[in-house]
C-alpha cells in the first residue's frame, strides 16, 4: 500500500437540529468540535424537500455567531429575551435519510449508536434508536387521511434492529476491494485528486504538497455498493446537492466481533453479513430470482481476521474470505394461501436459455471473479418430487451457461444432498462438509495483505502450496466465490458456511504466522469462539428472513447436541409458522416502502390494496427492455478478460470514476486515523473501552483451571470448558446478557425433522445454564432456568467474591510453604548474628537458594538499588529540568510544522 493513502473520515459525526418557524437548521460536528458544516431545510414548502448547503468549513466560535444571529432575527420582538426565537430539537449522530408519503418530507436521524466492531480504528456502530422529524410547518401542512398509515408501515421497520453503519470504512464493500482501493498506484490517485480539488478551499490545500517527499497524503472514499445499501433511496433526493460527509450508507444483516487471544497477542475475529436490499422480503413471500438477477435471501458473509496490536491499514496484518448464500437463481415460488407446512414448489415461468441465472452469475463474476463455486445442499432423492424440481433446474442453467465460457472460468457445481448424509448412522456429516471446505478454499484463496511468511518457505506445507487465488508482491488475493444455498438458506447453508469459514480461519491464521499448520479442530477454545459468531450470525439471519431462530446447528450434526433441545424446536417451529402465514405480509410492505420499490401516488392504489407486489420487484412486467441480451456472450462486455480478478477491483478508467480523492496534510483529522481512535481530547474510562468488553478468549473460553495450557488451538475436554464460570460480570453488563455460546439443537431423529422444507425453517435457541458471553447484539434475560441455584445462594460465598474458596483450617502443605516465607523474610531483615544462625541452622535447611533475577543489584523485600540511566534518558531529564527553569531549546522544522498544524486545525 502506498504511504500516501488513507481512507477518508467523515467530518459530520456529531449533529444538533435546531428549529425556527421558517426554518430548520442543521449543524454537523466532527467529534472534536473544531469543524462545522450546516444545513439549511426550508419548512415553508409543504410537499417539496428544499435543502441548501453553503459547503462552507465553520469553526466553533463562527457557528456559535451564526446561531446568536439566527436566535436574535427569529424572535418575535426585538430585543426579548423570555422566548428564544432558535430552539434545539434534538441531538443525532447521522441522517439516515428523507421520505415523503403523501404529504411532506420528514427526516429520519440516528439519536442513539452502539460501538459493535473495530477493524483497524475504524469503528463500526449499530443503530440503537432514530426519531423521525416531520419538516413542514404546521400552518402550511395538508393533511391527508392515509399519512398515518404510511408512516405505521414505514416504521415497522425497526432501524434498531441489526442496522449498522461507519464514518470511515465502507461497509457494503469487502475489505479485499477497499485495501485494494488504497494500493492504487499513486499515479492513478493524482490524476483523479484533480478532479475533486474544487471541492475545497482551504488555503492549505496546496501548499507544501506538490513537492517530492512531502507531507501530503491521498485521502480516498469509495462509491458504495448500492445491492447492500438499505438507505440509498432515502438518500437520492440529497446526494446531489449536500456534501458527501452529510451521507451516511448503512447496511442490514450482522456484525459481530470477539478478540481472540494467543499467548497475549490480540487477534480479532470479525464476521459482516450484509443482506442484500434487491428483492428484499421474508420467506415464503420472497423466493428464487427477478427478472435483474437479484436473488431473495441474499447475503455476502466476510469474515476478517487483522492483528490488533498494529492498527495501520498499511503496516497491519489483515486478512478476510467471504462466500455468499441466497436463493436458487430461477423463477419459482410457494404458494402459502394453502396453510400447508411445506407448500409446494412451483416453476413460476420457464427460461430455457438461462436468462435470469446468466444475469445473477455475471453480478458474482464482476463482483468476486472466478471461479464461481455452487454448494447446492437440497434432496436429491425424495418420495414425492419437491426439492428435487429445484436441483434439476439448476443443473440444467450451470450446463447451459458454461457452454460459453473459457473451461478454466467455468462455473463450478457441487450437489450434496446434506440431509441424506444426516440420517445416515455411518455417515459423519461435518467430515464430508470438511472435505468440500478445503476444496472449495483451494480453488478461491483468501485475502491477506502481507507476502509469505518466511516460515512458510523454510517449513513448506503441502496444503499451503495447493492453496489457489491470485498472488501479488503484498499478499494474496481471493478470485471467486462459494454460493451455498438449500430451500430456505438458514439451517443447512449455515452449518455449511461455518465449516467453509472454519477451513479458511486456519489459512488465515497460518499466513498471519500464528499456527505452524493450517488445521483446526473442534473443542479448542479457538473453534468455539468462532462457533459463537456464526451461530449469532445464522440466528440474527434466521431471525430476519424466516421469523425464528435457527433449530439444526453445529452440535446438532456432530451430535452431541442435548436432548433437552426437542421441546424448544417445536415451539421454535411453531412461531416460524404462525410469522410466516400473519405477520409476513405485514413485513414485507414495510419492507417495499422502506427501500422504495413502492412510492405512494395520489390518485394510484394504495400499498395495502395491492394484491401482490410481482409487478414491483419485476420491472419487466410494466415496460420491455429496450435492449436484449446476448444468449451466448451472457458477460458483461470486457469482464472476462480479466478474469479470474474481479471486475470491480481491476484500474481501469470505469472504476477509477467511482472513486473520490482528495489531498490532505499528513495531520489533517480527516485522514488521521490515530487520532479518530484514540480521541485524545476526550477523557476515557477503562469500563467503556470497547476492546476490554468484547468476547475474549482467554476470559469467556479457557478453563479457569491453573496448570491448563493457554494456547487457544489446545484442544479442551467438555468439563474443562471456560463458560461456566462466567457470572462474574460487571453491574453495567448484568442487566443486558448476551447470547450463550453453546447454542444447540436435539439430534435428528428422522428425515422429516432434520431435512424437510422446513428443516431451514424451524429453529431455536439453546442456552447452556450459567453460560454467558458478551456477544455484540444483547438480548434481555427473561429465562431464569437455574432457579433452584439462585435460591440455595442468597449469601455470596467467597468463590463468587473473591474467585477462590477459602478454607476452614489451611492444609499442613501450605502451613509449611507460609512457614518458609515467613523464616526466607526473617533471613533477610538485618538481626542479631546468633538468631540468625539459629534459624539457618534449624529451619532453613529445607529453603531454596534464591537467585535474583531483577536488574537491580539488591532486590528484596526490604531495600532497593536503583538502576543506573543511561546517557540518552540523563541528557532527556536535563533537558526536562532546563526548561523548567526556563532556558528552552530552539525549536526544530518539524515543531514548527506541527505546531503550525495544530493552529490551523485548532483556529482557522
Amino acid at each position: 500500500m502506498p504511504a500516501g493513502a488513507a481512507p477518508m473520515i467523515s467530518s459530520v459525526q456529531k449533529l444538533v437540529l435546531y428549529e425556527t418557524r421558517a426554518r430548520y437548521f442543521l449543524v454537523g460536528s466532527n467529534p472534536a468540535e473544531t469543524k462545522y458544516r450546516v444545513l439549511k431545510i426550508d419548512r415553508t414548502e409543504p410537499k417539496d424537500l428544499v435543502i441548501i448547503d453553503d459547503r462552507h468549513v465553520y469553526t466553533q466560535q463562527e457557528v456559535r455567531e451564526l446561531l446568536g444571529r439566527l436566535d436574535l432575527g427569529n424572535r418575535t420582538k426585538i430585543g426579548q429575551k423570555g422566548s428564544s426565537g432558535l430552539s434545539r430539537a434534538v441531538s443525532a449522530f447521522g441522517i439516515v435519510g428523507f421520505v415523503r408519503f403523501l404529504e411532506g418530507y420528514y427526516i429520519v436521524l440516528i439519536t442513539k449508536r452502539r460501538k459493535m466492531a473495530d477493524i483497524g480504528g475504524h469503528a463500526i456502530y449499530k443503530i440503537e434508536d432514530t426519531n423521525m422529524i416531520y419538516i413542514p410547518n404546521d400552518s402550511v401542512r395538508v393533511t391527508h387521511p392515509d399519512e398515518a398509515r404510511y408512516l405505521r408501515i414505514f416504521q415497522n421497520v425497526d432501524l434498531s434492529s441489526n442496522f449498522y453503519f461507519s464514518y470511515s470504512y465502507d461497509l457494503s464493500h469487502s475489505l479485499q476491494y477497499n485495501l485494494t482501493v488504497l494500493r492504487m498506484p499513486l499515479e492513478t490517485l493524482r490524476t483523479e485528486t484533480t478532479q475533486t480539488r474544487q471541492e475545497s478551499f482551504d488555503i492549505f490545500e496546496d501548499e507544501g504538497l506538490s513537492t517530492q517527499g512531502g507531507s501530503g497524503v491521498f485521502g480516498v472514499c469509495s462509491k458504495p455498493y448500492e445491492k447492500y445499501v438499505w438507505n440509498g433511496k432515502l438518500l437520492e433526493a440529497v446526494k446531489n446537492t449536500v456534501h458527501r460527509d452529510w451521507l451516511l450508507y448503512i447496511i442490514h444483516g450482522f456484525c459481530g466481533q470477539s478478540k481472540l487471544l494467543i499467548y497475549g497477542r490480540p487477534i480479532y475475529v470479525t464476521l459482516i453479513a450484509r443482506r442484500s436490499s434487491k428483492f428484499a422480503g421474508t420467506r415464503f413471500l420472497k423466493r428464487g430470482a427477478n427478472c435483474e438477477g437479484d436473488v431473495a435471501n441474499e447475503v455476502e458473509t466476510e469474515q476478517i481476521l487483522y492483528d490488533a496490536s498494529v492498527m495501520s491499514f498499511s503496516a497491519g496484518s489483515y486478512s478476510s474470505y467471504v462466500q455468499v448464500r441466497g436463493s436458487v437463481p430461477l423463477y419459482w415460488s410457494q404458494d402459502i394461501s394453502t396453510m400447508m407446512p411445506k407448500p409446494p414448489i412451483t416453476l413460476d415461468q420457464a427460461d430455457p436459455f438461462a436468462h435470469v441465472a446468466a444475469l445473477h452469475f455475471d453480478q458474482m463474476l464482476q463482483r468476486f471473479g472466478s471461479p464461481i463455486i455452487i454448494l447446492n445442499l437440497v434432496k436429491e432423492r425424495e418420495k414425492r418430487k419437491h426439492e428435487r424440481i429445484l436441483s434439476e433446474e439448476l443443473v440444467a442453467a450451470v450446463t447451459y451457461l458454461n457452454q460459453f465460457l473459457p473451461p478454466e472460468h467455468a462455473i463450478i457445481y457441487i450437489p450434496w444432498d446434506m440431509a441424506k448424509y444426516t440420517k445416515s448412522k455411518l455417515c459423519n456429516v461435518l467430515d464430508r462438509l470438511n472435505v468440500i471446505a478445503e476444496s472449495v478454499v483451494k480453488k478461491t484463496g483468501f485475502f491477506v495483505n502481507r507476502p509469505d511468511s518466511y516460515c512458510s518457505i523454510l517449513r513448506p506445507d503441502e496444503k499451503w502450496n495447493e492453496l489457489g487465488g491470485y498472488v501479488v508482491s503484498t499478499g494474496r488475493l481471493q478470485t471467486g466465490v462459494l454460493r451455498t444455498n438449500c430451500v430456505d438458506c438458514l439451517d443447512r447453508t449455515n452449518t455449511a458456511q461455518f465449516m467453509v469459514g472454519k477451513c479458511a480461519l486456519a489459512y488465515q491464521l497460518y499466513s498471519l504466522g500464528l499456527i505452524d499448520k493450517p488445521n483446526l479442530q473442534f473443542d479448542t477454545d479457538a473453534v468455539r469462539l468462532f462457533e459463537e459468531l456464526y451461530e449469532d450470525h445464522g440466528d440474527t439471519l434466521s431471525l430476519q428472513y424466516g421469523g425464528s431462530q435457527l433449530v439444526h446447528r453445529v452440535k446438532t450434526y456432530r451430535k452431541i447436541a442435548p436432548w433437552t433441545q426437542h421441546s424448544k424446536d417445536i415451539m421454535q417451529t411453531l412461531s416460524r409458522y404462525y410469522s410466516n402465514a400473519f405477520s409476513d405480509a405485514d413485513r414485507q410492505d414495510s419492507i417495499n416502502l422502506f427501500l422504495g420499490v413502492f412510492k405512494p401516488t395520489e390518485g394510484k392504489p394504495h400499498l395495502w390494496e395491492l394484491p401482490t407486489d410481482f409487478y414491483l420487484h419485476h420491472k419487466n412486467t410494466l415496460s420491455l427492455s429496450q435492449t436484449r441480451r446476448s444468449y451466448t456472450y451472457w458477460w458483461t462486455t470486457g469482464m472476462l478478460k480479466h478474469l479470474p480478478l474481479p471486475f470491480d477491483e481491476v484500474t481501469c478508467a470505469e472504476n477509477r470514476h467511482k472513486l473520490t480523492v482528495k489531498k490532505f496534510h499528513k495531520y489533517e483529522e480527516e485522514i488521521d486515523i490515530h487520532n479518530e481512535f484514540f480521541r485524545p481530547y476526550e477523557l476515557s474510562s477503562f469500563d467503556e473501552t470497547f476492546c476490554l468488553a468484547m468476547t475474549n478468549s482467554t476470559r469467556d473460553f479457557m478453563p479457569k483451571n491453573v496448570g491448563i495450557d493457554p494456547s487457544p488451538f489446545t484442544v479442551r475436554k467438555p468439563e474443562e470448558t471456560g463458560k461456566s464460570v462466567l457470572g462474574n460480570k460487571s453491574n453495567r453488563e448484568e442487566t443486558v446478557l448476551q447470547r450463550k455460546t453453546a447454542a444447540s439443537a436435539p439430534p435428528p431423529p428422522s428425515e422429516e425433522a432434520v431435512s424437510s422444507s422446513s428443516e431451514d425453517d424451524s429453529g431455536t435457541d439453546k442456552e447452556d445454564e450459567g453460560a454467558v458471553s458478551q456477544r455484540s447484539t444483547p438480548v434481555k434475560v427473561t429465562d431464569t432456568g437455574d432457579n433452584t441455584k439462585i435460591t440455595e445462594n442468597v449469601v455470596q460465598s467467597t468463590k463468587d467474591v473473591y474467585g477462590v474458596n477459602l478454607s476452614d483450617v489451611p492444609s499442613e502443605d501450605d502451613l509449611a510453604i507460609y512457614t518458609r516465607f515467613v523464616q526466607l523474610g526473617q533471613s533477610q531483615h538485618k538481626q542479631d548474628k546468633s538468631n540468625q544462625q539459629f534459624c539457618s541452622k534449624h529451619h532453613l535447611d529445607r529453603v531454596i537458594n534464591l537467585i535474583p533475577i531483577s536488574s537491580f543489584s539488591q532486590d528484596n523485600i526490604y531495600e532497593v538499588q536503583p538502576p543506573r540511566a543511561d546517557r540518552k534518558s540523563i541528557e532527556i531529564f536535563h533537558a526536562h529540568i532546563q526548561a523548567g527553569r526556563g532556558n528552552m531549546q530552539p525549536p526544530g522544522k518539524d515543531d514548527f510544522l506541527m505546531y503550525r498544524e495544530y493552529i490551523r486545525n485548532r483556529y482557522l
